[in-house]
């Protein structure tokens, strides 16, 4: 079984954020983990190596299956590759294009907001003027 890198040169940024996003879940399951395995009686050893060395062994297990399926694995390293030249296709907004986007949806939902509250004030003041609502 080969365990070089499959196509080295492709795919760098789409693999690290794999990596560091794979590697941030981990830590915080290891975290865990390790407060989990503290309540752990394994024969006379002190709770604080078998918290660590359960920790240890799960990250190394989860570190070489990440690696396998982010840098060994044909099939997915290629679909990484592919995905990083599609981003690189991708037509991104400009900061003003966003800015701009972002202002629109502020001032619609202030907009709906105020229309909704007139009308609602509007028919509890119909109903209760007429009596059909007690807004006491």
């Amino acid at each position: 079984m080969k365990l070089g890198i499959y196509k080295s040169g492709q795919g760098y940024y789409t693999r690290m954020g794999t990596v560091v996003g794979v590697s941030l879940i981990t830590l915080l399951g290891l975290f865990w983990v390790a407060g989990y395995a503290k309540s752990w009686k394994i024969l006379d050893l002190n709770p604080i190596y078998v918290s660590s060395g359960a920790a240890s062994l799960i990250g190394l297990i989860v570190f070489a299956i990440m690696y396998w399926i982010v840098f060994v694995n044909p099939r997915s390293v290629d679909f990484l590759v592919a995905t990083e030249g599609e981003m690189k296709k991708v037509n991104w907004s400009t900061r003003r294009e966003i800015v701009g986007s972002t202002a629109t949806v502020i001032v619609t939902a202030i907009v709906i907001t105020v229309f909704c509250w007139t009308i609602d004030y509007a028919f509890a003041f119909l109903f209760g003027s007429i009596k059909v609502l007690d807004a006491g």
